[in-house]
């Protein structure tokens, strides 16, 4: 995904000396001109991000096989999903409006949770089950954890989703500009048999 000059290995040390600097470099000067608040806000937001697609990945990995799942089984996987994420949302966005005493917001979205996990277990049946060790009680663990850091997330204030999104913006750039004509390169280069 990088130019290949980053995967040199120095001949004395045997470290990628030219991906180290790649790394260093830019890390300290963004840690030079930037606030720890602000750090600290992109990591923690960039990491929740990272813990709400895992359980939800874990979840699409259970119920859903392709070529196997019939379509109507993934329609109701995805709007029970789609259902458990958008309830977390407004209770993470109702809890940020700090409305004293308001507390209809939560008679509304905390419910939609609940009947978007429930449909996951009536309604959707598992394709795919742990070989040797999995997540217990799913799908209400997943789910848990999807609403848990979807509520941190938004504790986070509109900087941090902004930081974030322009950071996305960037890396997702560098994957399809360049990133991703390497590795398929790459791919196609281990597949081309070699002539003697």
């Amino acid at each position: 995904m990088i130019p290949p000059i980053f995967a040199l290995v120095h001949p004395k040390t045997g470290t990628p000396i030219n991906a180290n600097l790649l790394v260093t470099i830019p890390s300290a000067l963004i840690a030079f001109f930037s606030g720890l608040d602000v750090l600290a806000s992109l990591l923690s937001i960039s990491t929740l991000f990272i813990f709400t697609m895992m359980p939800i990945a874990l979840l699409v990995r259970r119920y859903y096989v392709r070529e196997v799942t019939p379509r109507g089984d993934l329609v109701r996987l995805v709007i029970c999903l789609l259902t458990v994420v958008a309830s977390s949302m407004g209770t993470s966005a109702h809890w940020g409006m700090r409305l004293k005493g308001s507390w209809i917001g939560y008679v509304i979205t905390v419910p939609f949770w609940f009947l978007g996990t429930l449909g996951i277990v009536f309604f959707v049946p598992q394709q795919r089950s742990p070989k040797v060790w999995g997540v217990p009680l799913v799908p209400w663990i997943p789910c848990l954890s999807i609403a848990t850091n979807i509520f941190l997330m938004g504790s986070l204030g509109a900087q941090a989703f902004v930081r974030f999104g322009v950071c996305t913006l960037v890396m997702l750039l560098y994957y399809f500009l360049l990133g991703l004509h390497a590795t398929f390169d790459m791919a196609h280069q281990q597949i081309v048999p070699r002539t003697s």
